[in-house]
């Protein structure tokens, strides 16, 4: 089956060449596919034309330069920008035509978007798109909504960018006594499937699910970023737990500890141990191990932290269905705490543990050894 795919060579335009949008676009290239591309930047256009790809100056010429049934693939900021650039194509694609959103839309806006197109007679897909900059070597992890048959007809592609089987299936890197220059991590997880490759068994009844290869259609229209909106509350939440965690174990060796409780540890020997075998191995490990191995006090970094939006829905989304999220919901409120420097919320801490019971503030020092 993989290989029917890989033969199925598709055109797709490409709407935004960002990071992640240049790469998908090269990707796509290095598989075989016919790309035609726009972008507000006519150095990104020029760029990608040198990998391969058709350029195109406007939306219009990147419609008239595609072959029916069109497919577009946005990706660009969510919000506003993605809303312009939908609305505008709409009045450019034709019945049977597809849209594509890969970014990370509010799934809501999803569904009454796809409603929208559907009354025009076109197509609506959203994938949850993860892989950030490292998706071109790697592939990227998509979640997808959408109508079964046009997931299924857009399938080539999806085969072309997901990371295929083999990756991230456990198996040994072979770098046990070397370092690891960033380009295979995540390969030491330790992972057991259950069967070694091809398609995932589905649930009783189903097909085959291709979530093994690293894409998988979810359910219908808004579903695809619905599940990447809930994966990115995750992600918040495991990089909370990495970075409370590594400040207890640099915290030890602190005057605030006593002298015969105090450790001088080198945090990249244990980030990296913990790659080896360990339950926490991660691709965030990997990533972090390479972060300490650049700079063990991470000095080049404020410590202010953003946050792009999923985090928030999540927890939202976690009120409307009445769970409990207590992890997720700490680890973005402590992102709004990073951006805040003596906040005033701390100050009227301080100022009533001073009125009831005469305690004196502190001067803050710089913690750590």
């Amino acid at each position: 089956m993989i290989g029917a795919i890989e033969r199925n060579r598709m055109q797709l335009g490409m709407v935004g060449l960002g990071r992640m949008g240049g790469n998908m676009t090269r990707r796509l290239l290095r598989g075989g596919h016919e790309v035609v591309v726009y972008d507000h930047s006519g150095e990104a256009v020029g760029q990608a034309e040198q990998a391969g790809a058709t350029g195109a100056s406007t939306l219009h010429d990147l419609v008239t330069s595609l072959h029916p049934p069109r497919s577009v693939w946005i990706m660009v900021p969510a919000g506003d920008a993605t809303e312009r650039a939908v609305d505008e194509l709409s009045g450019l694609l034709s019945p049977g035509d597809t849209v594509i959103d890969g970014g990370n839309t509010y799934f809501k806006d999803d569904v009454a978007r796809a409603d929208r197109l559907s009354a025009r007679g076109l197509h609506y897909v959203d994938v949850g798109t993860s892989g950030g900059v490292w998706g071109l070597e790697r592939g990227y992890c998509m979640t997808i909504g959408g109508p079964a048959e046009v997931v299924e007809r857009l399938a080539p592609l999806f085969e072309t960018m997901a990371p295929g089987p083999g990756q991230d299936d456990g198996q040994d890197d072979g770098q046990d006594d070397q370092q690891d220059d960033g380009r295979d991590i995540g390969q030491d997880t330790g992972q057991v499937t259950g069967y070694e490759s091809g398609d995932a068994p589905g649930s009783a009844g189903a097909p085959p699910s291709t979530a093994r290869r690293g894409y998988v259609h979810v359910g219908p229209a808004g579903a695809g970023h619905f599940v990447k909106m809930i994966h990115n509350g995750i992600e918040y939440g495991m990089m909370q737990a990495f970075a409370e965690g590594l400040e207890i174990l640099r915290e030890s060796g602190s005057d605030r500890v006593d002298p015969r409780h105090r450790y001088d540890l080198d945090l990249h020997d244990i980030a990296e141990v913990w790659r080896h075998g360990s339950v926490v191995s991660s691709w965030l490990l990997d990533l972090l191990e390479i972060a300490l191995r650049e700079d063990k006090d991470l000095s080049d970094y404020s410590g202010y932290v953003q946050d792009s939006g999923e985090g928030r829905w999540t927890v939202q989304t976690a009120i409307e269905e009445d769970v409990p999220a207590h992890v997720l919901t700490a680890s973005l409120f402590t992102r709004f705490q990073s951006r805040q420097e003596q906040s005033y919320a701390m100050r009227v801490l301080s100022a009533l543990r001073h009125q009831f019971g005469g305690h004196v503030e502190q001067k803050k020092t710089g913690g750590g050894p």
